[in-house]
């Protein structure tokens, strides 16, 4: 997968995405200030909700319990008519992120607002965990040709192979990842279990990320080592702000740490390859040990277990090599100490 320019893979440094979600409280400008802080963060993309309360929710609907604790009574519809953001702002957020040079998301809630961001020129979807089952959208943007997002929060893994079989169903050859999440605000840490990604990985052989609810900076670090391609974590001017999810989110010195910690965390994680580093191989002769005389060995005798010491520093022959010595003739003398190398032996070097 390819997000506007950035290669999406295991074998690729992690996608942080810093998910504005809501938390511009319906302000244009406080949505600015959200990505000027997602770029000095040093985050690869901002990630807005796009939606209309009118396609989204009924209009009794009751709010969550996290969101009655951090709005007040009312309905959903209420609360989320406060932070729709109109075509015109998309459009401008979008222009304000290529002037910042960070990629604009935004997650759709419906087919409307799914077209809408197709219009716009956005470089990918992303579903949020309450469309995993919501079939009619999954199908509908899998149609788009654009790399899919999908968070898994609240679902099965039945529920993923259903939507992922949607997808493959419109378009075979799509690039999909999917979110491990869990959709608790705030997600306590005994409920994140990272090691579901690796199934989702092993059952339908796709990237597998890591949308957090945690208020904990290091969680997409943690993820970073379970082998999450990309990441996506919320974040807020000032946590105490009047809204459903500012109380679950980092604020902006906490967001720059949870990006320097993956930086660090991605580097610590490597690449698959087992050999020696660069920095090792200066190590290798002094730490390693091979073969050397544990006494005055002359031309001519036979070598006996305590002729033979295994010692540092690695300049004779190997330790894999003792057993094969043993009972060798010696070919020129060695002094007590001295490594024994193959000239000093009556063998012949092969591969072992």
């Amino acid at each position: 997968m390819e997000i506007d320019g950035s290669r999406i893979g295991p074998d690729s440094p992690p996608f942080f995405i810093a998910e504005a979600g809501v938390n511009h409280n319906g302000e244009l400008e406080r949505a600015k200030e959200l990505i000027d802080v997602a770029v000095e963060a040093g985050a690869d993309a901002v990630k807005f909700q796009t939606f209309t309360a009118e396609r989204l929710v009924t209009p009794d609907a009751d709010k969550a319990d996290y969101q009655t604790e951090t709005t007040g009574e009312g309905s959903q519809y209420e609360m989320l008519k406060r932070y729709e953001l109109n075509n015109k702002e998309h459009e401008l957020l979008l222009d304000y992120c290529s002037e910042k040079e960070i990629t604009f998301l935004s997650t759709p809630f419906d087919r409307e607002s799914a077209d809408m961001l197709k219009q716009l020129g956005v470089s990918a979807i992303k579903l949020g965990s309450g469309e995993l089952n919501n079939i009619p959208l999954i199908k509908h943007v899998a149609g788009f040709n654009l790399p899919l997002i999908v968070s898994t929060g609240m679902g099965t893994l039945e529920e993923v192979k259903e939507a992922y079989g949607t997808i493959q169903s419109v378009d075979p050859r799509a690039d999909v990842v999917f979110l491990h999440c869990t959709s608790a605000y705030p997600c306590s840490p005994d409920d994140v279990n990272l090691r579901a990604m690796e199934t989702i990985r092993k059952e339908l052989n796709v990237s597998v990320g890591y949308s957090d609810h945690t208020v904990l900076p290091e969680t997409p670090a943690f993820a970073v080592a379970a082998g999450a391609s990309i990441l996506e974590k919320h974040f807020t001017l000032d946590s105490t702000l009047p809204g459903p999810d500012h109380e679950a989110s980092l604020e902006p010195e906490e967001l720059d740490r949870a990006v320097t910690l993956v930086q660090t965390a991605t580097r610590i994680r490597g690449n698959p390859r087992k050999q020696p580093t660069e920095s090792e191989q200066e190590n290798i002769q002094t730490i390693r040990k091979s073969l050397h005389a544990a006494s005055d060995l002359n031309s001519g005798d036979l070598l006996e277990e305590g002729d033979v010491a295994i010692l540092r520093p690695e300049e004779g022959l190997s330790p894999r090599w003792y057993e094969s010595v043993i009972g060798t003739e010696i070919t020129r003398n060695v002094s007590q100490g001295n490594p024994i190398t193959i000239s000093d032996l009556e063998i012949e070097e092969d591969d072992s």
